[in-house]
């Protein structure tokens, strides 16, 4: 879909429907809702007085113009309360109101600009909340279905409307940088939809290539045998199952070349396909386990929108991709591994393998030269049971980067929570016979396994992003739409910008 800016006036415009909006307890509509009440006789503040049009958050009325304006439709949508509107808010009605106008068939459309009027947001700001909010409501994966759009429903474009032409330019760059950020979620949501046996760990690394080729990356692939030689002894054990080759993948965006420490690692983990490995998951849900690559998905597509973007901050992001699958040559549980830094790990459940993918990306990086660390990583199921399907879990040994990792996911409207980290958990993963062991036990899972990842950061700052419990959404709800969820790739664009800003 294009969406772009205009000048002019929305009552005016030769579309099939018009989105205004209310705050709820709102009265008297004014602004463009206002001009549109006006031009329909009232029709809006007559809704209004009998308590049929109340502006609470995503609900959507629609009014037939009946040839008393050019536009054929217009649709309210509700605010909500004014004390709780915030951008996520735009994010949330402007992705419903898009799938309703789909719904029903609109080809053109156009809409104001949410809480740039009264509801005090900076109209930059709104503009690019509202078009990352309609992009990324109104994806869809049908690559594997024999008739895509089979509802013949499409939303060709959406025109943001301003009536004073001057204003116009910083809509535009909000709009533009919002489809940059939209674009680059689908991007992860696409990997992470895709089957596993069409997004394996080649296919992965073609896409980082794709990605490279199209934004002037650079790209750097380590096959087994060069891992072999790095010494990523806890990378190929989790391999070692797996007929499928494993691909080290390397994308690197050089912002600021001047200081070569000015630097950023995105760690993203690569799982293409996670059976579990000789310690084999339930059948059951066994088939959303494609989605082990979202971490890795997300920092190949973060690639994507930094590059456009050019922060000056030097990027590296690192996905050790494989599949962890049992057969006769896959680790054992009790089997022992030994890590990029010489750390030995004795593998007590082979379904605790991100982590050890993990391990020896960290070590890598930290060898490159790389200054702060962000992991992401679909890791345990316990941060799903603290969290649910609502907050990231954030883990960190610095908390400036844990703050500003924080900040990010706020303003991107991807919702996350720290966890402690205190030293004693570090007791529940020691071994009686290597240096550490992969799980700590049904306890605090979460926290230990953030406690592994974090042993091969060691001093180097970093944050690790815990993201099974928000992966995958159930249910289309404002951005989120039933599949990949795209997070966190907003907000890990949004901490590389804050980090090339502030030092």
């Amino acid at each position: 879909m294009e969406i772009r800016a205009i000048s002019g006036d929305i009552t005016a415009l030769e579309v099939d429907a018009v989105v205004v909006n209310l705050f709820e307890g709102v009265k008297e509509p004014g602004g463009a809702t206002g001009a549109v009440d006006r031009a329909l006789d009232g029709a809006i503040s007559a809704l209004i007085a009998d308590g049929e049009l109340k502006g609470k958050t995503g609900a959507s009325t629609l009014i037939h113009t009946l040839g008393k304006m050019r536009p054929k439709r217009v649709l309210v949508t509700g605010l909500g309360k004014r004390d709780k509107f915030t951008l996520d808010t735009v994010r949330r009605v402007s992705a419903e109101s898009s799938r309703y106008l789909r719904g029903l068939g609109v080809k053109r459309a156009a809409t104001i600009v949410h809480g740039a009027g009264i509801g005090g947001l900076e109209p930059r700001a709104a503009a690019q909340a509202l078009a990352e909010g309609a992009l990324l409501g109104l994806y869809r994966f049908q690559q594997y279905k024999g008739k895509p759009d089979a509802n013949g429903s499409k939303l060709e474009e959406l025109l943001v409307v301003e009536r004073e032409e001057d204003k116009v330019p910083a809509l535009q760059e909000g709009v533009e940088r919002g489809r940059i950020l939209a674009e680059a979620a689908a991007l992860a949501r696409d990997m992470v939809n895709t089957p596993a046996n069409g997004m394996t760990p080649t296919r992965l690394a073609e896409t980082a290539g794709e990605v490279a080729r199209a934004h002037d990356l650079k790209l750097t692939v380590l096959e087994e045998s060069e891992c072999a030689e790095q010494g990523m002894g806890a990378f190929l054990g989790v391999a070692r199952g797996s007929n499928e080759p494993p691909k080290f993948i390397v994308l690197e965006y050089a912002g600021d070349e001047a200081d070569p420490e000015n630097n950023l690692g995105l760690i993203g983990k690569g799982i293409t396909f996670d059976s579990g490995g000789i310690s084999l998951k339930p059948a059951s849900g066994m088939g959303n386990m494609k989605g082990d690559m979202t971490g890795g998905a997300s920092v190949i597509a973060a690639m994507q929108a930094i590059a456009q973007l050019k922060p000056k901050i030097n990027v590296t992001a690192i996905v050790a991709a494989t599949e962890n699958m049992p057969s006769g040559t896959a680790t054992k549980p009790g089997d022992v591994l030994r890590a990029m830094n010489g750390k030995t790990i004795e593998v007590d459940n082979t379904d605790a393998e991100g982590r050890l993918t993990l391990a020896d990306a960290i070590c890598y990086a930290r060898g490159r030269g790389v200054k702060r660390l962000v992991d992401i990583a679909t890791l345990t199921g316990a941060v799903r049971t603290a969290l649910g399907n609502v907050r990231i879990g954030v883990f960190a040994n610095d908390q400036d980067l844990a703050d500003r990792m924080l900040r990010a996911g706020d303003a991107a409207g991807e919702k996350m929570w720290q966890l402690p980290m205190d030293e004693e958990y570090k007791e529940l993963y020691k071994s009686n016979v290597a240096d550490i062991k992969n799980t700590g036990g049904s306890g605090a899972g979460a926290i230990t396994a953030a406690h592994f990842v974090g042993e091969f950061a060691e001093g180097t700052p970093w944050v690790h992003l815990d993201i099974a419990g928000v992966y995958m959404a159930d249910r289309d709800n404002g951005v989120l739409v039933k599949g990949a969820s795209g997070i966190p790739v907003r907000s890990l664009v949004r901490l590389t910008e804050d980090l090339a800003a502030g030092g």
